[in-house]
């Protein structure tokens, strides 16, 4: 049975079906909050003060900084597609993105003024509970030992920073670019063994953009993911590991006649012709764009809740 948790600057909440009751603990940090995880559903089955409206409660988001986060590159075979890679060969990798990039479901999305082609992409992030030293093994059966549940997370990206730089860190980690939340969903064994039932949803403007299904497009199991990561990276209670998106992103791969001429041209004349057909692509945010992001399984009994950001352009 899953358990969602909230925070607004000031409280813990667990998340019931009459409100949010605030948690009784000392903890200031989500590390600190997961070390008394095996306590939280005991504290949720006693009697408690009347549950407060959650609509009257201003969430930030449940993964406190500083913290490690880390994301999967292309780890959905029809994003990969889309991005003309062959998920048949795509092995789990990596990137990171500064803790800083952290904001909360409901804040503004803030484009640098210097970037120009920002572009979104739902995630399901993990957040875990324990230290988890390089070499661990991780498996079916004990990830619920070392993770504790799940968030939304959402990767915002400037493409025009990620592409000609050949590297993510940058591209991925203005303040702003990683909304969390609105929960952090604790789940059990039973709970884990569905995470393939989790669909990835995202709207700009109430336009659906991303709208898959874990089942039959991840390439990469967070079993199976982890199992590489720890092989080079130490994990620690309250970090991030992001999974990955569906197709649906605004960047999608040039057709192939076009990606052969542009692979003949030299480097500043092929990034000027191809953002200059990037900035005729609509799918980029817009200045005032609305986006919602929504992860859950169909029949909710897993609801890791809806995301609402508003995109600001900095002048």
């Amino acid at each position: 049975m899953t358990i969602s948790i909230l925070r607004t600057a000031e409280h813990w909440w667990f998340e019931t079906a009459s409100g949010a009751v605030p948690i009784r603990t000392d903890a200031s940090t989500t590390a600190q909050l997961l070390e008394s995880i095996d306590s939280l559903s005991e504290q949720l089955g006693a009697p408690a003060e009347s549950p407060t409206s959650v609509n009257d409660l201003a969430l930030v988001s449940p993964v406190t900084t500083p913290c490690r986060v880390v994301a999967q590159m292309t780890n959905f075979a029809s994003h990969a597609r889309d991005a003309g890679l062959d998920p048949d060969n795509l092995a789990p990798t990596f990137f990171r993105k500064t803790s800083g990039s952290i904001c909360g479901p409901f804040d503004d999305i803030v484009k640098p003024a210097h970037t120009s082609l920002l572009d979104y992409e739902v995630e399901i992030g993990i957040v875990f509970r324990r230290a988890v030293p390089v070499g661990t093994v991780i498996t079916a059966e004990n990830i619920g030992h070392y993770a504790a549940g799940l968030v939304v997370t959402n990767d915002v990206s400037a493409r025009d920073i990620q592409l000609p730089k050949t590297q993510y860190y940058e591209a991925k980690s203005y303040p702003t670019f990683t909304p969390i939340g609105p929960r952090l969903v604790l789940l059990d064994h039973a709970d884990w063994a569905r995470f393939d039932a989790l669909r990835l949803q995202l709207w700009v403007n109430g336009q659906i953009r991303q709208d898959g299904l874990v089942a039959g497009d991840m390439i990469s199991s967070p079993v199976q993911a982890l199992n590489t990561l720890t092989g080079f990276q130490r994990l620690d209670p309250g970090d991030v590991l992001m999974t990955g998106t569906p197709v649906g992103t605004a960047l999608s791969a040039p057709p192939k006649p076009i990606e052969i001429i542009g692979s003949l041209l030299p480097p500043q004349v092929k990034w000027k012709a191809f953002f200059k057909r990037q900035a005729a692509n609509p799918k980029y945010l817009q200045d005032g764009d609305v986006v919602e992001v929504r992860i859950a399984t169909d029949d909710a009994a897993i609801d890791l809740g809806r995301q609402r950001s508003t995109v600001r352009f900095a002048r």
